[in-house]
């Protein structure tokens, strides 16, 4: 088998200055469900993806994560959702207190209809529809 045998993202993990404001976030705005919960790894699942939060620091893996720069994203995800689903996502991220930084808008080039705001560390998250 080579790299090439890769045929899927099964789980990311999101690198956390405060993991409990970010499992609340994923947990009570977001609403994935939990599918792990530890105060150390804390794992959603995301459809058939697992979304796992995990503070940042020393891993004896791969050594030290780094300082976050304040302003920066350090990923940005995208989740679909079906085309009639934006402007509800719209409504219940506002409900929450969510700021968008950009409304439901046409990405002709994409073929996406699609929105955008920060979770409270400051990742872009994106939720768009196929169009």
């Amino acid at each position: 088998m080579t790299l090439s045998a890769i045929t899927n993202v099964d789980y990311v993990v999101l690198l956390c200055d405060d993991v409990s404001v970010q499992r609340s976030f994923y947990s009570n705005v977001m609403k994935f469900p939990i599918d792990h919960d530890d105060p150390n790894w804390v794992s959603f699942r995301v459809g058939t993806t697992l979304l796992t939060l995990r503070p940042r620091g020393p891993s004896p893996l791969w050594g030290e994560d780094g300082a976050t720069v304040s302003g920066s994203a350090s990923i940005q995800l995208a989740f679909r959702v079906p085309p009639a689903a934006i402007n509800a996502c719209q409504s219940e991220l506002e409900s929450h207190g969510v700021i968008l930084t950009t409304p439901p808008t046409e990405l002709p080039k994409w073929r996406h209809r699609a929105l955008f705001f920060r979770d409270p560390e400051g990742n872009v998250i994106e939720i768009y529809a196929e169009i």
